[in-house]
Formats: C-alpha cells, sequence, structure tokens
C-alpha cells in the first residue's frame, strides 16, 4: 500500500528551508506598502479626521484653533455703523434737511416737560465737576489693577471730547432751543456724560453672573442726562444723538486697549518658563 507523502514544514518537524512570504501577509508591518503594510491602518490613507485640519493659532502654537472671525466683522461694522450715523446726522442739520426740521418741532414739543428740580439734576450729570471725578476714580482703580492699557484708552477718549466736539460746534454754529447763541451741535454734555460713564463701566465691568451691572447703569446715565437736556431746553433731540453717536466710536478706544492688555496677559501666562 502506498503511503502518501506529508508535506516538508509540518508542526513537529524542524525543516530546514524558510517559509515563503506571502505577499499580503509578509509585508503587513512593512511601512510604505501599498496595501495594508504600514504600522497603521490609517497611515496610508487620508486622514478623515478634524486633527490634520486644525491650524495654528494667531500666536503660532500647534493645535490650536483659528481665530473666530466674528468679532472682527462686528467690530468693524459697528465702527462702519457710528460713523454712518453720525455723518448723517450732522449732514442734516448742518445743510438744514428734512431732519432737522423735524427735530425742532420734537423739540420744542418736548421742552419744559417733567418736574423741574428733576430735569435739572438729570442734565447736570454731564458737567465736567461731576463725569471727571467718576472716570478719575474708574482709571486710578484700572491701574490698581495693572490694566494700564484701559486706562490709556479711557483717557485718550476723554481728551478727544473737547478736541472734536467744539470745532464741531464752531463750524455748524446751531443755535439753541431757547436762545439766539450758537454753537449747541453735538452737545458738549452729552459727549461728556457718555465717554465718563461709558469708559468707567468698561474699566470696572467684571466677569460673573453680575458683569451686566455696570453697562446698564453707565447706558442709564447717559441716557438720563440726554434726556435732562432736552427737557430742560438746552439743546435739540439731535445734538444729543449726535453726540452719543461720536463718543461710541471714541469708546472704542478703551475697549480695543482692554481687549489688547488681556489678549498678552493670557499670552504671557500660557507661555512656559525657562
Amino acid at each position: 500500500m502506498r503511503e502518501t507523502p506529508r508535506p516538508q514544514g509540518t508542526a513537529g518537524e524542524s525543516g530546514s528551508e524558510l517559509p515563503l512570504h506571502r505577499p499580503d501577509r509578509a509585508f503587513a508591518h512593512t511601512t510604505g506598502a501599498p496595501r495594508s503594510g504600514t504600522p497603521h491602518r490609517s497611515d496610508g490613507r487620508s486622514s478623515h479626521t478634524p486633527r490634520d485640519a486644525r491650524q495654528t493659532g494667531p500666536l503660532v502654537r500647534s493645535g490650536t484653533t483659528p481665530p473666530v472671525p466674528g468679532r472682527t466683522a462686528f467690530f468693524f461694522s459697528l465702527v462702519s455703523g457710528l460713523s454712518a450715523l453720525f455723518a448723517l446726522t450732522t449732514w442734516q442739520i448742518a445743510a438744514d434737511g428734512p431732519l432737522r426740521g423735524l427735530d425742532e418741532r420734537a423739540g420744542r414739543a418736548l421742552v419744559g416737560h417733567g418736574p423741574r428740580r428733576l430735569t435739572e439734576f438729570l442734565a447736570d450729570l454731564g458737567n465736567m465737576q461731576v463725569a471727571l471725578p467718576v472716570l478719575a476714580c474708574a482709571i486710578g482703580w484700572s491701574l490698581l489693577r495693572g490694566r494700564r492699557r484701559a486706562a490709556l484708552g479711557a483717557a485718550l477718549a476723554m481728551a478727544a471730547v473737547p478736541l472734536l466736539v467744539v470745532p464741531l460746534k464752531d463750524w455748524i454754529a446751531r443755535p439753541g432751543p431757547l436762545t439766539e447763541a450758537t454753537g449747541y451741535y453735538p452737545s458738549g454734555h452729552a459727549a461728556t456724560a457718555a465717554v465718563a460713564y461709558g469708559a468707567s463701566a468698561l474699566l470696572l465691568a467684571g466677569r460673573g453672573r453680575r458683569a451686566w451691572m455696570m453697562p446698564v447703569a453707565a447706558v442709564l446715565l447717559t441716557a438720563t442726562t440726554g434726556i435732562g437736556l432736552v427737557l430742560r431746553g438746552y439743546h435739540w433731540p439731535l445734538d444729543v444723538l449726535g453726540s452719543w453717536f461720536l463718543c461710541g466710536l471714541l469708546l472704542l478706544l478703551p475697549y480695543g486697549f482692554g481687549r489688547i492688555s488681556r489678549s498678552r496677559r493670557r499670552s504671557s501666562s500660557r507661555t512656559p518658563s525657562c
């Protein structure tokens, strides 16, 4: 009876020949193989995870996400909007446009309304003797906290008020509601209140649940000052609105300086020490 020959290389035998390499198994861990011959399954394919799509951040740190473009777009849209409103208001007042006639009719209808003492008190909130000490206290507090850039921006914004308001008053030479004297547009008291209280709110605003209190207080003080000026007959409504549009642009100084200071502090705190 013939015996069926046993294949070579079975278990229990020590053959001298090496096993042949199979192309789909032998090179399974060889780097650069076209099929599955890479240490990891995904190394030979294009990545589908967002890890490889990450870009470096503004501080050139690997693994950080790019800056959000929404804040920059909002910043420029705000500047453009305030500039357009101020330009439109100034043009209508200087050219004796339709808005000026409507403004004067509304101003005459509002003059004298409200309690005299209350409206006088509200109008006085725009005096230098009242608004400047508030801003000085906020600047001093910011300096104690090390926020020098934000304090500098607030001081520059307040210093820019007379530099911008006084030439505009002389150029437009608008008479007041109850007098023939000129130089009432834009309102210096409304501008002083807007910058002083607005910049103070930016300097003193903290974080947490009560962070909204200071901005709301600034808006209320600024708005009530403008109301008092109109009800007492010291200014037309557009005199106050024009000042608010102008000072909205000036308040971008302490806001921008404060953001630069905070971003630099965050970057310095994240930088590893040698």
